[in-house]
């Protein structure tokens, strides 16, 4: 079964090597000094490769013909069911908060925007004041309320340590962008998993705002 099992590990790992070289700073860079009439399409054409290169360690997944470890039955089923409609529903809540033509790249494409730079200016929706990344809560509760085989276990372990570590990445490039100010929210607020003593209160939240204007 270990054996089995490697392709999918491989294809995670190589899917989170692409992921994170392509997001990185570096990248950017080195596109922006070699082909910079390729930079306002670069935000949507890493999330268009960041999508389809998701299709093999999911297909390889979801062909899994092992035995189930455990599946969630009875008063637990509709337990995870309800987390995972709530999780659903708060994402496609939270889009109205975000800038989803900068998050998918049109804005820089129809702008002919060739910065290495995010062009979001600091922003906290309500999600905000209880954690970081209120995306990677989401797919995290989605992802631990399913049924599970091998298959299963071994991609939300991989998925749940990438979110942590990527997190970490992701929040140096805030640092960079946003300095001092990132640094006391990130203080303030869990970045994960939220922690019901632990949050931003709306006077915090709106002094931090008014510090980006």
């Amino acid at each position: 079964m270990t054996t089995s099992l490697l392709p999918l590990a491989l294809s995670w790992l190589a899917y989170f090597c692409i992921h994170s070289l392509l997001a990185s700073i570096a990248s950017k860079q080195f596109i922006a000094e070699r082909w910079p009439g390729g930079m306002p399409a670069y935000r949507l054409a890493f999330n268009l490769l960041a999508v389809l290169l998701l299709f093999v360690p999911l297909g390889l997944t979801f062909s899994w013909s092992g035995p189930w470890l455990w599946q969630w039955e009875g008063i637990w089923l509709w337990l995870s069911t309800l987390l995972s409609l709530l999780a659903i529903a708060g994402f496609l809540w939270s889009l109205k908060y975000y800038d989803m033509d900068e998050f998918l790249g049109l804005r820089q494409l129809s702008g002919r925007v060739a910065s290495v730079d995010d062009q979001e200016h600091f922003h906290l929706s309500p999600l905000h004041r209880w954690v970081r990344h209120p995306w990677y809560f989401f797919a995290l509760l989605l992802i631990w309320t399913r049924d599970m085989h091998a298959a299963m276990l071994l991609s939300a372990v991989m998925m749940t340590l990438y979110f942590f570590i990527g997190s970490q990445f992701e929040e140096r490039k805030l640092i960079r962008y946003h300095g001092e100010q990132y640094r006391r929210y990130r203080e303030l607020v869990p970045g994960l998993i939220p922690l019901p003593w632990k949050y931003l209160r709306k006077e915090q939240m709106q002094k931090l705002l008014e510090e980006s204007e």
